[in-house]
């Protein structure tokens, strides 16, 4: 086994990462490739060029071959993982019609496909009519079929960004189930295509024949390419397997298979998940996701723009610590550490709600963010510390919302993504949880969970639980403070949890005044 590696390509929001992993979950190298930004023609609109994401791919994994002593043929196997939700039209000749339309695009049309009454009758009698109407207006497939109709009607294949990178890689319109998160007509309980009858079929203007073959994580979906071999010097032939999409891989990534442990996310999009072998809607109507394993499911809550309020305090209000940083020679994070250490927990009573970006149900369409209980001595130290609270908050609450529908207790956290790396972030989630919080040995868990995925689907390691325990471990652990967390267990229940009942009715005030967020 010496020598052998397996290629995890992670396509993220910001960057493309091409990582090689042994069989022991290390990574034998690295190579990074910057995306460049979204653009956005119109105001909401996020909006990529696929063939800027495939050209980041080779890119990074041409790098590779590049570093001493790497050679491409040392890899048994590659698997994708990407962002979610990000939707990509081609022709019959496999080219892409427009841009890609991101996961953080906000438009959305009222010009949706007509559904049976009696499914409008049945939603309405189940509460979850307004929630149906979104998941409609949402759907990109329904904007580009009502605004650009000549490109719909030009759609050979509607993929996910998955389903792309797979094809330019291995030449067949194939994917992961595990990679299947959006508005399209996917059965999230049976992990496959909806059924000719699935309402879904109706909602939205997506037809069967536009969809890849879907398989299950660990799949060999087939192999590289001689056209895919010359542009990123990986050898023709080598398998390609199914994987999963990042937060799916993350999970697994991060250790993250027993359902007693919970799975912190600190990234664009913060979230806690848990896996399980059923089935749980832990918000009623709202799917659980594909779990990297096939056959389970990942029980998620979302908090949308979660880390991204983190980036924005630095870009905002944080340009002393960058320049310092510079000046000194260390990373900013050491800095910003040490501006929430300053502060007391609890930030001396200044509290943050994260709605920067409304969810599906909850909170309602009408959220929108709040930081409470300013006083004189507060800094912009209280805000960046009440930010991260504030996000470990929300967090909490999805906890006890999954452990509710689940039954099971939460009684561990691994935590992933930019926001892992900062140890105030990682102390302070544990004193909020008051449950030992521990951070994997290796930062890149999403590319990591895609390794896994080959690995078990090569044979590598015989099962996903061998595969996990082999290949994940714990890097530091950091145990809850108690008198700290009495002070945030009180915060928690007498302020955080009855911030979003009293000030509802005035964001909706807000709404209405304002016309944001825009009412549906």
């Amino acid at each position: 086994m010496s020598g052998q590696t397996i290629l995890a390509i992670d396509n993220g929001t910001q960057s493309v990462r091409a990582i090689l992993f042994d069989l022991r979950g290390n990574i034998v190298a690295k190579s990074q490739v910057p995306l460049e930004a979204y653009f956005s023609v119109q105001p909401g609109w996020a909006e990529h060029h696929p063939e800027d994401y495939w050209q980041a791919v080779c890119t990074a994994c041409q790098r590779l071959w590049q570093i001493p002593g790497i050679t491409p043929g040392s890899v048994l196997g590659v698997a994708v993982t990407t962002q979610r939700g990000t939707v990509i039209n081609l022709n019959k000749q496999g080219q892409p019609l427009r841009p890609a339309i991101t996961w953080l695009d906000q438009r959305r049309t009222d010009v949706v496909p007509a559904v049976n009454p009696l499914w409008l009758t049945a939603f309405k009698i189940a509460g979850v009519a307004s929630t149906i109407n979104f998941f409609r207006g949402e759907a990109e497939a329904n904007w580009i079929k009502a605004h650009q109709p000549d490109i719909w009607d030009k759609t050979d294949k509607y993929l996910m960004l998955s389903g792309y990178l797979n094809h330019r890689l291995c030449g067949n319109f194939i994917d992961s189930a595990g990679s299947q998160v959006g508005y399209i007509p996917f059965d999230y309980k049976a992990l496959k295509w909806a059924g000719k009858l699935d309402w879904k079929w109706q909602a939205l203007a997506v037809r069967r024949e536009t969809l890849p073959e879907l398989v299950a994580p660990g799949t060999v979906m087939g192999h590289i390419t001689e056209a895919a071999a010359a542009a990123t010097g990986i050898l023709a032939g080598t398998p390609l397997l199914a994987a999963a999409a990042d937060k799916a891989c993350e999970v697994i990534g991060a250790g993250c298979q027993q359902p007693n442990i919970g799975c912190l996310s600190y990234g664009t999009t913060a979230t806690i998940n848990t896996t399980s072998k059923k089935y749980l809607e832990v918000t009623p109507f709202i799917p659980p996701y594909p779990a990297a394993i096939p056959h389970f499911y990942s029980t998620e809550v979302q908090i949308f723009r979660g880390y991204w309020m983190v980036n924005w305090f630095k870009e905002q209000f944080g340009h002393h610590e960058q320049l310092q940083a510079t000046e000194q020679g260390v990373a900013p994070e050491a800095l910003f550490d040490a501006l929430v250490n300053a502060v007391p927990p609890g930030s001396m009573g200044l509290m943050l709600q994260p709605y920067w970006s409304p969810g599906i149900k909850i909170p309602g369409a009408e959220a929108k963010g709040a930081i409470i209980g300013f006083g004189d001595v507060h800094t912009r130290a209280h805000m960046y510390r009440a930010i991260l609270e504030g996000l470990a908050y929300a967090l909490r609450e999805g906890k006890e919302r999954i452990e509710k529908r689940s039954g099971v207790a939460i009684t561990e956290l691994r935590i992933s993504g930019g926001g892992s790396q900062s140890d105030a972030a990682m102390q302070l989630t544990a004193d909020i949880f008051g449950l030992p919080t521990s951070r994997p040995h290796v930062y890149e868990t999403s590319g990591l969970g895609a390794a896994i995925d080959a690995a078990v689907g090569l044979g590598l390691h015989p099962s996903f639980d061998v595969a996990i325990k082999e290949m994940t471990r714990i890097g530091k652990t950091f145990e809850p403070i108690a008198h700290h967390h009495q002070i945030y267990n009180e915060l928690y229940h007498r302020v955080y949890q009855k911030m979003y009942a009293r000030l509802q009715p005035l964001y909706k005030e807000i709404q209405q005044i304002t016309g944001y967020p825009k009412m549906h």
